[in-house]
């Protein structure tokens, strides 16, 4: 039987009961109870906006969008979205899931750092980067209503440190790889022609999230 955290259903289908068995065996605590925050406040997020999606598949690009950041998943050369993403297409492909639905698990994971894109994609791709954006840089945080958030966090607590906790975590997983960060031309170019340009600071987002802790 699902589980409803405000009126949102937790998948309990096989494949959903074999995801989350995996990544709790798979990850610290830390990062599942973070990727069972995004599932619950991506799906909370797709209800109000009347999106219609594939909740299994939402919990799977959910749950297995930071495993790249762990050693055992993450390659030399391939950003940690990159390596999470294969993670889970390969743990879904051994498990019937038909290819068009595992190619949008993998854009969802491998796009859910890059702001401004994945809101104009398909819904899993959507709500993926929107629960990632409400629990750990807290932005559509005043959207969400004290009860809602109290019945996430109850359900899947956050660290006491989490803003400290998370970022080491990133730190922990692509500090082997540090030119896997290179990216945002944008800013680069401002930078290189404006002197006083000051770009924003993804650390600085979260320290100053409307989060406690």
């Amino acid at each position: 039987m699902s589980q409803f955290i405000q009126d949102v259903a937790v998948p309990d289908s096989q494949l959903a009961r074999e995801i989350t068995e995996f990544v709790r065996d798979t990850s610290s605590p830390l990062l599942f109870h973070h990727s069972s925050r995004v599932y619950l406040f991506g799906a909370m997020e797709g209800s109000r906006l009347g999106l219609r999606f594939d909740a299994e598949l939402l919990y799977a690009g959910a749950m297995f969008h930071d495993l790249g950041l762990l050693g055992a998943y993450s390659s030399a050369t391939e950003r940690f979205e990159v390596d999470g993403a294969n993670a889970a297409r390969d743990f879904l492909s051994t498990r019937g899931i038909a290819a068009p639905d595992i190619d949008l698990v993998w854009t969802a994971i491998a796009l859910h750092t890059t702001p401004g894109i994945p809101r104009h994609m398909h819904p899993i791709v959507a709500l993926v980067t929107a629960g990632v954006e409400m629990d750990v840089l807290g932005l559509s945080y005043h959207e969400f209503s004290q009860q809602e958030r109290e019945a996430v966090t109850r359900a899947h607590p956050r660290s006491p440190h989490f803003k400290e906790d998370i970022i080491q975590a990133f730190y922990d997983g692509i500090k082997r790889k540090p030119d896997t960060t290179f990216g945002n031309v944008k800013a680069d170019v401002i930078a290189d022609k404006e002197p006083h340009f000051h770009p924003g600071n993804f650390c600085a987002v979260i320290r100053n999230s409307p989060w406690p802790g």
